[in-house]
């Protein structure tokens, strides 16, 4: 059952970032040019479009129309594709609580499975939080991790000093997942001094991280990892969600035909919290509880 969750969150990705991630501007099949609107608008909402209930019968349309064979004057072709199509931006945007099963893709066009109950998923509901193609989705992963959970390119943050050769002595208190920006280019490690190291984890091995440092003359640095160190999270990525972790979802749900699962969220904010670390949620909501609890503007 996990492995077909996965196969059916890898192939939701494949469909958006594919043929799909066209729907994000309005497809109007009378016109011959149209403008396509920004995919964050002035009032700082997200554009999402038209969704296909069929991708095929939208596909067709389309090649029909360029051969030249259906110019809308055929009503048996024409209400059905006029059936098909699902304003995204029309659907009620509510919020969503629940936990996660799988998550799979970057924040451009990204998919997180979740469900309600944090339990074995075989009789629960799974929802599919689909993010923008455009990377607009604000996404926020944050909270305890553990040290089994460091990867290689993840990109950490720790205050240490090191030798000459990049070496690190003792473990440091705390480990830090972060996302940075794309420009941003971290402080030279200086050989000797306490400093703040940022990096990309290359290896994670026996205990030990090894990581990449993009400017300065000391490039690789080796770090020890104790039991004592603390991991925690605060990104920008959907990678970094992982099953079991709490997630709240704002979007617009569609469950009607060509919908994955119990349905497809249109995500306009995913906050994703590990549940070593819900203080706040845990005592508002009872985790797991998927509510809808905002209605549209």
């Amino acid at each position: 059952m996990l492995r077909n969750l996965h196969l059916v969150v890898a192939a939701a990705v494949t469909t958006w970032c594919g043929g799909v991630a066209a729907q994000v501007a309005p497809y109007d099949p009378y016109a011959e040019f149209q403008e396509s609107p920004p995919a964050v608008l002035p009032d700082g909402t997200l554009h999402w479009g038209t969704f296909f209930k069929s991708a095929a019968l939208e596909q067709n349309y389309r090649r029909l129309w360029n051969l030249g064979a259906c110019r809308g004057s055929n009503k048996a072709i024409t209400v059905p594709v006029e059936r098909n199509k699902v304003l995204i931006d029309r659907l009620p945007e509510q919020v969503f609580h629940g936990v996660v099963r799988h998550a799979a893709g970057s924040n451009a066009g990204g998919v997180i499975a979740f469900s309600n109950r944090d339990e074995d998923f075989g009789d629960a509901p799974v929802f599919f939080a689909q993010l923008h193609p455009s990377g607009a989705t604000p996404v926020v992963v944050s909270g305890r991790s553990s040290p089994e959970f460091l990867a290689s390119g993840m990109t950490v943050r720790l205050r240490a000093t090191c030798d000459d050769r990049g070496h690190v002595a003792e473990p440091p208190s705390l480990i830090e997942i972060v996302t940075i920006p794309p420009d941003f280019v971290p402080d030279p490690v200086r050989p000797g001094r306490r400093d703040m190291i940022v990096g990309q984890v290359v290896r994670v091995k026996s205990g030990s991280l090894h990581l990449s440092v993009p400017s300065g003359r000391v490039r690789r640095v080796t770090v020890p990892v104790g039991e004592e160190t603390a991991v925690m999270v605060d990104a920008t990525a959907v990678e970094l969600a992982a099953p079991g972790d709490l997630i709240e979802v704002k979007g617009r749900l569609w469950d009607g035909a060509g919908a994955p699962g119990a349905g497809t969220v249109f995500a306009g904010r995913v906050t994703v919290r590990k549940p070593g670390s819900v203080e706040d949620t845990a005592a508002t909501t009872a985790p797991g509880t998927i509510v809808a609890d905002v209605a549209a503007p």
